[in-house]
């Protein structure tokens, strides 16, 4: 028989919003790493070394895929190739549109997505995030590197193949020459993170 007692809906109801105030939660942080990114893709500038730009979006997909998971990580991702896809200026030095994703750094904003994801269930191991008290430094900086090899290994021959060099060629251009930087923003990222300085985009 079923309990339709006053305490028995309450108690229904306060689980029932208790997910979804959870889930709103999520998107809410999202959205806010969806925009942080395009923020970030605005410090933009040349590198004469690569016909890609030195830029610091790539924090947000650090970001994304240590403090949401890889759920709500890839969600972020795909929500700001979205939004750029359909003209609106979130990417490096303003550029937007299904042109700039097809041109010869769109395979690096695929990367992103990929790598937000990757790094998200490496470290949280599940669809829901975990406290990242919970995750050595160890297997942090692990996953962060494997989402950042997974951005060269789009990205690298996306590059060379529109700009129509070789595949060697692409790796140098658009990886080899950007690792000591990475490796720059991977330290700034984990530090942000480790040291508590994003607590109330994580609460």
């Amino acid at each position: 028989m079923v309990d339709d007692t006053p305490t028995s809906m309450s108690q229904g109801h306060e689980s029932v919003e208790l997910v979804g105030d959870e889930t709103v939660g999520y998107f809410a942080r999202a959205v806010l790493i969806a925009a942080l990114t395009a923020v970030l893709a605005q410090v933009s500038v040349p590198y004469p070394f690569s016909p890609a730009p030195v830029s610091f979006q790539v924090i947000g997909v650090y970001l994304a895929g240590l403090l949401l998971g890889p759920l709500w990580g890839g969600f972020s991702f795909a929500l700001y190739l979205l939004v750029g896809a359909v003209g609106i200026p979130v990417f490096s030095n303003g550029g937007s549109g299904l042109a700039y994703i097809a041109g010869p750094t769109g395979g690096f904003l695929v990367g992103f997505l990929l790598a937000a994801v990757l790094v998200g269930a490496l470290v949280h191991r599940s669809l829901t995030p975990r406290p990242l008290s919970e995750v050595s430094v160890a297997v942090q900086t692990g996953a962060v590197f494997a989402g950042l090899a997974v951005i060269y290994l789009v990205g690298a021959p996306r590059l060379a193949q529109v700009q129509g060099l070789s595949l060697t060629r692409g790796f140098w251009v658009g990886a080899v020459v950007f690792i000591p930087g990475d490796v720059v923003k991977i330290a700034a990222t984990l530090g942000l993170v480790r040291g508590g300085h994003l607590a109330d985009l994580v609460e």
